[in-house]
């Protein structure tokens, strides 16, 4: 055999190991979870049976004894029954809407874990509609009024009493032109420069949604440094289109995504090695629970759910992506459409102290109307070539720097001066965590298994016991009047606007909420049942449903 035979391989072998050693390196940044894995979550998403509980099992999932199911039994029928008495036309007026809403079919069915979601909603209805808000308040149809805890998915910063001044202003501005789309309104000037001094950037575009924003600036990433790949890091959420949510959820398969493991030294050594990556999208909420999808109460099927936040740690994490990302040419991309101007009137770059090349902005900053914002570089922000007239990054929208939502954005920036609204941002990182802390006090106290992570005014609740029914925390918390997003106790928002006796009276009901749940034997274990153990009850189940299909 002659010399060339064996050279041939052995230099294909030396071309391929460079190949080889990026791919090792990638699959090292993925975190271990799912949620680092979206292809392989995917696949198995395909093939997770659903199945649901019988009502006899309903009662029992964890293995309770016939006394503890009758107990929870009891208690359940109580809870239904209250609810269709003191609801009746807020959930007359949902099962109506449910018909022909598909928002409302998706969301009631992922409210609690899905073998409990069937027999659930056939009994326990939760209204979806309000009629009316003030303060820290909402009002339903029946008349009963919520302190409310949805912080409106991330509008209501300020409290929902400035956004309804903020709207009612814009909506006198915009009516000066109406519906006159493609010219400006000249209000939209003073808004770019409100938006330039807040974000330290040279340019700004509009959209009419976050997601939307995220996504042209992506386009705008990968058009100047033509380059296809992304990073998003593990449980971050950008919005639900096909390249920032690359797994469950999406119908297509990730393309040109890479997930990375959040706050990991492996994630850098990939952006300093691979030569095929746009940007570098942050979501600065992941700071509350990093690689981990954001906590809701359908997800809890073992009980156990866990976040944490550590401001210094998070700060010289962006400090270190930042250094690397300027070294690399990367674009370095904020996704602040939830947190923005909630951590401080600069956002996330002001709180952490490190400025990203391009940032989007959403929710709040049109005083209650919808929109998208992207701020950055005028290097960044061009969408076309002088030299080369037909190579464009094309991006419109008929309602973009709609007349009325640069008014209220207008009417926003002018509230975001005034002294009370300072008065919010004053000291609010230092009374947040101490609220938390005296949210987890009074809960220790009471002997509850519940403790609060937060994020400033974000808060999340974890549990220092495994349990398979913590998710009915959420409808006592509801029936004790506290308005909860779809996430139920997934997530509490709080408007800034909460002083220290509506948050006293939070604490109140929470505990009260917990008294009750924990007197009706939800948080009761099975002797001898532990975490391990209810793992066991969920590969159980799933092999059998999987059987029996």
């Amino acid at each position: 055999m002659s010399l060339l035979s064996y050279a041939v391989p052995a230099g294909s072998a030396l071309l391929v190991l460079p190949y080889l050693q990026q791919r090792l390196a990638l699959s090292r940044a993925k975190h271990r979870s799912l949620a680092g894995h979206s292809r392989m979550a995917k696949r198995l998403a395909r093939l997770l049976p659903g199945y649901a509980f019988d009502e006899a099992r309903w009662f029992s999932a964890d293995g309770a004894d016939s006394a503890l199911a009758a107990q929870r039994r009891a208690a359940f029928e109580r809870l239904c029954a209250a609810y269709a008495g003191r609801y009746a036309k807020s959930l007359a007026l949902t099962a109506q809407a449910r018909e022909g809403l598909a928002d409302l079919q998706l969301t009631s069915a992922y409210r609690v874990p899905f073998p409990f979601s069937p027999y659930l909603r056939e009994r326990l209805k939760v209204g979806a509609f309000v009629q009316a808000a003030s303060g820290v308040h909402v009002q339903d149809l029946d008349g009963n009024r919520f302190l409310d805890l949805t912080g409106s998915y991330g509008v209501n910063v300020l409290g929902v009493d400035v956004y309804k001044a903020c709207m009612e202003e814009g909506a006198r501005i915009g009516l000066e032109l109406g519906p006159v789309l493609g010219a400006l309104h000249p209000v939209v000037a003073s808004n770019v420069q409100r938006l330039q001094a807040v974000s330290g950037h040279e340019q700004v575009s509009f959209h009419m949604s976050g997601t939307e924003a995220v996504m042209q600036a992506v386009r705008l990433a990968r058009y100047h440094t033509r380059k296809k790949h992304l990073v998003r890091f593990c449980g971050a959420y950008h919005g639900w289109w096909e390249d920032v949510q690359p797994g469950p959820g999406n119908p297509l398969p990730p393309r040109e995504t890479y997930t990375l493991k959040d706050m990991d030294e492996r994630s850098l050594a990939v952006l300093r090695t691979r030569r095929d990556i746009a940007c570098v999208l942050v979501n600065p909420l992941q700071a509350l629970h990093p690689n981990r999808n954001a906590p809701g109460d359908g997800t809890l099927m073992n009980g156990l759910r866990s976040a944490g936040f550590d401001r210094a740690a998070y700060t010289r994490w962006l400090q270190r992506l930042r250094e690397v990302c300027t070294e690399r040419g990367i674009v370095l991309i904020f996704d602040e459409v939830f947190l923005g101007f909630r951590l401080a009137p600069g956002g996330a770059q002001e709180y952490f102290g490190v400025k990203a090349d391009l940032v989007t902005y959403g929710k709040t900053v049109a005083g209650g109307y919808p929109v998208g914002v992207v701020c950055g570089r005028a290097a960044l922000m061009q969408r076309f070539r002088p030299e080369r007239p037909a190579d464009l990054c094309f991006a419109r929208g008929t309602f973009n720097a709609h007349p009325h939502v640069m008014g209220g954005m207008h009417a926003f920036f002018e509230r975001l001066d005034t002294p009370e609204v300072q008065a919010m941002y004053a000291g609010s990182d230092e009374r947040w965590n101490a609220r938390c802390a005296q949210f987890n006090a009074a809960m220790a106290e009471a002997g509850l298994p519940v403790r609060a992570r937060n994020l400033h005014s974000v808060w999340t609740l974890d549990y220092t016991q495994p349990g398979r029914y913590h998710w009915m925390f959420q409808f006592y918390l509801r029936w004790h009047g506290l308005a909860l997003s779809w996430v139920g106790t997934g997530r509490f928002i709080f408007s800034l606007n909460f002083d220290d006796a509506a948050f006293g009276e939070v604490v109140q009901r929470c505990v009260a909420a917990g008294r009750e749940m924990q007197a009706d034997g939800w948080w009761t274990l099975p002797s001898g049942l532990d975490a391990k153990g209810i793992s066991r009850q969920l590969r159980s189940e799933t092999l059998r449903a999987l059987f029996a299909r």
